[in-house]
């Protein structure tokens, strides 16, 4: 039974630990200047239906989404009811990284 414990004890620990707010792993200043030189052209005004920065009621219900499945809307693109998301904004130069933190950013703004 001890063992038992130990173990389940264990698997809690290394779950609670991966489990650490994923904005964490972003840089939301470098997301700030991704924001400013590529995503504001679409998300200041609402281009092509984008929620825009600082739009707590647009931004709510892709927000309970989570910031993973917002990154990879946005590294992929995607086509929803409300508008669309280009592939990276529409820079394919930008990396995974530059357009998570841009997505750190614009949800921290947004809550």
């Amino acid at each position: 039974m001890s063992r038992l414990f130990t173990a389940a004890s264990c698997a809690l620990f290394v779950i609670s630990m991966t489990s650490v707010d994923a904005k964490a792993a972003y840089d939301v200043a470098a997301g700030q200047k991704t924001y400013d030189t590529t995503c504001a052209a679409c998300h200041k005004g609402g281009l092509l239906g984008a929620p825009k920065l600082g739009d707590k009621a647009a931004w709510a219900p892709r927000i309970t989404q989570g910031l993973d499945v917002l990154v990879s809307k946005s590294v992929k693109g995607f086509q929803g009811k409300a508008g669309t998301m280009p592939a990276k904004g529409g820079d394919a130069k930008l990396t995974d990284a530059q357009v998570g933190n841009a997505v750190a950013y614009l949800v921290g703004q947004s809550k």
